[in-house]
């Protein structure tokens, strides 16, 4: 993945982007490294539960702002989709709920309408449960992606460290 790095970085020397160059490059935004792979990946998951057409938008400023790589945050943002985002909100909604205190339940499904009218009004009737549990499923998310990045990076480089070491204790 490295190697894409310079030909990305490279597209910046068009007239009308040359002024973006030296913020891309001092702020990872592009970097294929550990750290920002990961942190592009955490924010994209964080950023794909945001309701509405903003998730990549979102991932992309956030990506700006903790120089997260821009490409690994927009690819996560795709797990939330028309076929996934019902069983999401359900599972934010129930989450949602053992955080608040009190009982709620999870409004019947009206499907007499439109699909989409349906889907919206669903949401609608979801509430406080809902607008916490996104947030809390999103740092849940992200905080699982950012250590799996983590450790399937370092991974072969603490294999290659054993592996050394053990050639070092031979010899």
């Amino acid at each position: 993945m490295r190697s894409l790095e310079p030909r990305v970085l490279s597209e910046f020397d068009r007239p009308g982007l040359s002024w973006a160059k030296p913020w891309v490059d001092s702020h990872d935004v592009f970097s294929f490294t550990r750290n920002p792979m990961a942190r592009g990946l955490a924010i994209g998951l964080f950023c794909g539960l945001i309701p509405g057409p903003l998730q990549i938008l979102a991932s992309m400023l956030f990506c700006a702002l903790l120089r997260g790589n821009v490409i690994a945050a927009a690819v996560a943002t795709v797990y939330t989709n028309p076929l996934t985002i019902v069983p999401l909100y359900a599972l934010a909604f129930q989450i949602g709920s053992w955080i608040i205190p009190g009982s709620q339940s999870l409004p019947p499904w009206n499907g007499d309408a439109g699909a989409f009218a349906a889907l919206v009004e669903w949401v609608r009737a979801m509430g406080w449960p809902l607008i916490v549990g996104l947030p809390a499923m999103g740092l849940f998310f992200a905080a699982w992606g950012y250590a799996i990045v983590q450790i399937l990076w370092l991974r072969p480089v603490i294999a290659r460290a054993r592996r050394m070491r053990a050639l070092r204790g031979l010899s």
